[in-house]
């Protein structure tokens, strides 16, 4: 007997992408939302695709995750983001691999990234796996503010098809994330007791460019590589400042 499926999705002010992230999973047996008290339409819209929405007021990603696998039916959970999509070659791969006798209580799919409307191929971007299928009997969230991934993470499978991520609208929305994905990024280390060094201001910036360009090769996809590479070097180094005190 097959497996059933919950997908679960948070968000928060997403009216212009969840429409889209919840007409490629209608093929689920169950759709669960957690609403952060959206004052757009997100909450109306996702409404119209399921019953199973909840308002909770925010608690870190990965606590926010964990509440809504906690209010799914169904043991094996796929996770996206608002901004995701499961194309049909991973919904069909997906739906296959439930047919069967599941091998590893975790499966990691391929990411398609997108920059605007450009799929970003280089740099890291591409296949970028991500852990996002689960057996929430076995698997959870870390509980981090920010980078939240599912744990144990000893035992996994791949999938094949790709989840298409449409993060980022422009360079502006892209350079106003990390800053704030910087600011989660350094009250999590600081709540950990770390604090940067000099070393880790002056070493880990350029490093982080020197990976994403070259060894990346992030510089084959033109200014838009050099202007990614430039951003995590920016990136690294306010996640290390900003554990510091004035």
């Amino acid at each position: 007997m097959a497996e059933k499926i919950s997908v679960i999705i948070i968000a928060y002010n997403e009216e212009k992408n969840i429409q889209r992230c919840l007409e490629s999973v209608k093929w689920a047996d169950e759709i669960v939302v957690i609403d952060g008290f959206s004052d757009d339409r997100t909450e109306e819209i996702c409404r119209e695709y399921t019953n199973s929405v909840f308002q909770v007021k925010w608690n870190g990603f990965g606590r926010q995750k964990n509440i809504c696998a906690e209010k799914s039916s169904h043991k094996w959970v796929l996770n996206i983001d608002s901004d995701e999509v499961v194309s049909p070659e991973l919904a069909n791969e997906i739906r296959s691999l439930l047919d069967n006798e599941l091998e590893f209580p975790l499966y990691k799919v391929p990411r398609k990234n997108y920059f605007g409307s450009r799929w970003v191929q280089h740099g890291g971007w591409y296949p970028d796996y991500i852990a996002r299928l689960y057996d929430k009997t076995q698997i959870a969230f870390s509980e981090n503010l920010v980078h939240e991934g599912l744990k144990p993470d000893t035992r996994y499978g791949f999938l094949k098809s790709p989840l298409e991520h449409y993060s980022y609208r422009d360079m502006a929305d892209y350079v106003e994330r990390q800053n704030r994905y910087s600011t989660l990024a350094a009250e999590q280390s600081s709540a950990n007791g770390n604090e940067a060094t000099c070393m880790d201001l002056v070493l880990r910036p350029p490093l982080a460019f020197f990976k994403m360009y070259f060894l990346k090769q992030g510089f084959r996809e033109g200014f838009l590589g050099f202007f990614l590479a430039i951003s995590a070097s920016y990136y690294t180094f306010l996640k290390y400042a900003k554990t510091r005190k004035i």
